[in-house]
């Protein structure tokens, strides 16, 4: 028999609300203690619009009940205003995986009994908290997610533009390796003023493509016609209001990332002044990291935040972060499980620098390529970007931490030669030879 003691408390609250939340209004059950009679529980399910004013006023009531804690189910971004207004109140405000909480199969399913049910829950301690960030932290979020998506849109307007140039009979973009670099660009803006020969075009060419005038010319030889300039006009408009755009995003995001700091150390555990690092001076030391740039560091900020005080170990934030395999245990079987969808927001910037960081000559290069050889590319990308997040953790958490690299060699040099040597023994006897081991000559 395994004998367990608990050290902490158990997570069980005297006084909860439950908020189940819709788009215009949300059911809040509300559980007290009776005044007199001890052991029960008196229980109020109420109605409350999802305005400002309604919501203050909820928070005003559930204060004046004592309410410890506030539980309420993610349900797409509908929970933000209730969430913000009462967590500015003073209330301590949970917000849950809907999926942790899902009815019972056979109950009847209804907004006041899911308000009834979530109470119940959140009252035993049977429910976990999601990660919500503190409020800089989530303006620099809105700041880094606007970006990726004008990026984004940014790049589907690119392709829009290479279309709309192969339906002219124009392959400039086979003739130059940037469609939109200067010389690409200057072209395109002169055939949507009316230029329309294609010598003069190819003239407008810069750097080492003046060499290829002739080819530029060829690929310039279409059938333009007005409407593809017109067309052309609107779309590389475009494009320049989405730069525009994401240049003035990237002041805001270097704004906010100024006004993050890491918690100041505990007086007890320093003997000097607290060290307090801002989100910037992070963003520089991820940097440094293989595969990360600083769009990529800002992102990771962004979804994690500097304060690691939640997530007490790498593994607690790798998990969080759907990086590591699920594990289901029955019997004497083990079970590696999918992973889970996870935030992607940050699993596809992860993605992103394990890609990059592959093909470089690092140790999280020669991971990838340990890894790839026997578990596929996805899988070694995984493997990659959760390498990639525990050095991040690292570096976020210590104040006194910079990225070293270790190698390419790491691997090599740290290398068990005898267990290697048995290996390699044993693939050799599979294959049917007899092996006879001999030390080399000095």
């Amino acid at each position: 028999m395994e004998e367990l003691r608990e050290d902490h408390d158990d997570g069980t609250v005297a006084r909860v609300a439950a908020i189940d939340i819709a788009k215009a209004s949300g059911m809040v059950c509300l559980r007290v203690p009776h005044d007199t009679i001890e052991g029960r529980r008196v229980q109020q399910v109420w109605t409350v619009a999802s305005t400002t004013n309604a919501i203050l006023e909820l928070g005003d009531r559930l204060v004046c009940q004592g309410v410890e804690r506030v539980v309420m189910e993610a349900t797409g971004s509908y929970w933000r205003p209730f969430f913000y207004l009462l967590e500015a109140r003073g209330l301590d405000c949970w917000l849950v995986n809907a999926r942790d909480v899902k009815n019972v199969p056979g109950r009847p399913k209804t907004d006041k009994l899911d308000a009834v049910w979530l109470a119940k829950l959140a009252e035993r301690g049977m429910v976990r908290a999601s990660f919500v960030p503190p409020k800089p932290v989530r303006q620099l979020r809105d700041f880094t997610r606007t970006r990726t998506v004008f990026v984004q849109e940014r790049t589907r307007h690119k392709h829009r533009v290479d279309k709309a140039l192969q339906d002219a009979q124009i392959k400039l973009s086979g003739a130059v390796s940037d469609l939109f670099g200067q010389s690409g660009r200057a072209m395109m803006n002169a055939m949507v003023a009316g230029e329309r020969n294609p010598r003069t075009l190819a003239e407008l060419a810069q750097g080492s493509l003046v060499k290829k005038k002739a080819a530029l010319a060829e690929a310039l030889t279409r059938q333009f016609e007005d409407h593809h300039a017109r067309l052309l006009g609107v779309l590389l408009a475009t494009i320049d209001h989405l730069t525009a755009q994401i240049h003035e995003l990237d002041q805001l995001i270097a704004q906010t990332l100024e006004e993050i700091t890491t918690p100041p150390d505990d007086p007890a555990d320093a003997d000097g002044p607290a060290t307090v690092v801002s989100a910037r001076v992070l963003a520089e030391r991820l940097d440094a990291v293989p595969g990360i740039g600083p769009t990529t560091a800002q992102i990771i900020l962004a979804e994690i935040g500097a304060d690691m005080s939640r997530f007490p170990t790498p593994e607690h934030l790798v998990s969080w972060a759907k990086l590591c395999p699920r594990t289901i245990q029955s019997g004497a079987k083990n079970t590696a499980g999918p992973a889970g969808q996870g935030n992607p927001w940050l699993k596809g910037a992860l993605g992103e620098a394990a890609n990059a960081a592959a093909r470089t000559d690092t140790f999280l290069g020669a991971r990838y390529r340990r890894i790839v050889k026997r578990r596929g590319h996805a899988k070694a990308l995984v493997a990659v970007a959760r390498s990639i997040l525990v050095i991040a953790w690292h570096l976020i958490n210590d104040p006194d931490a910079s990225y070293q690299e270790l190698g390419a060699d790491w691997h090599r040099r740290h290398l068990d030669a005898a267990r290697k040597t048995r290996d390699l023994v044993r693939q050799l006897q599979a294959l049917g030879h007899q092996v006879a081991l001999a030390p080399a000559s000095a």
